[in-house]
């Protein structure tokens, strides 16, 4: 099964309750990534599992797909770390909007900045395919915007095995025991 195949049935398709945008800008090779659609169903497994199956908010999400300088630019900005990065979460301090009561609104979650070029030369080194590397990049980073992390080694710990038995529903093998042979 790929990474394609969701292994359970997610209640609901993403559209009717997440809204997600994906901008790629100039220069990424947009046929290199996933397909869009397959990026959202990622996102809504993500947030199916962590939400409250009666929680009736709708969720949005934008991603930003870079290149090395942009991510390089945005990592040293928000985090002084100036070397390109994979991935970059920043969480919406929004509250919800209203809707016919507070939990029908609109909850926007945040924003998402991927850098094509680290991804695909991760999973190149690491030896496994780009498309799995693409779930567990985006699976790590809507559990950012949720609230994880992985400052100490217990929230480690904690955010680790979330992002392994998600990526395990997806039948995507545990990132954190891939083989670094070459």
């Amino acid at each position: 099964m790929s990474a394609s195949d969701l292994s359970r049935d997610d209640a609901e398709p993403p559209s009717s309750r997440l809204q997600f945008s994906v901008r790629v800008s100039d220069g990424v090779p947009e046929a290199q990534l996933p397909n869009p659609d397959l990026m959202q169903r990622w996102v809504w497994h993500t947030l199916a599992s962590s939400i409250e199956s009666d929680n009736l908010l709708q969720f949005e999400v934008s991603l930003s797909v870079v290149g090395r300088d942009e991510i390089q630019a945005l990592n040293r900005e928000y985090r002084d770390q100036n070397k390109p990065t994979n991935v970059l979460s920043f969480p919406s301090d929004m509250p919800v909007l209203p809707g016919d009561t507070p939990a029908e609104g609109l909850h926007p979650l945040g924003d998402i900045v991927i850098c094509h070029d680290v991804v695909v030369a991760e999973a190149q080194a690491q030896h496994k395919p780009t498309e799995q590397h693409w779930a567990h990049m985006l699976i790590h980073s809507v559990l950012h915007l949720l609230g994880h992390d992985h400052i100490d080694s217990d929230e480690a710990t904690l955010m680790e095995s979330l992002e392994v038995s998600l990526l395990a529903e997806l039948s995507i093998p545990n990132p954190y025991q891939v083989s670094f042979e070459t």
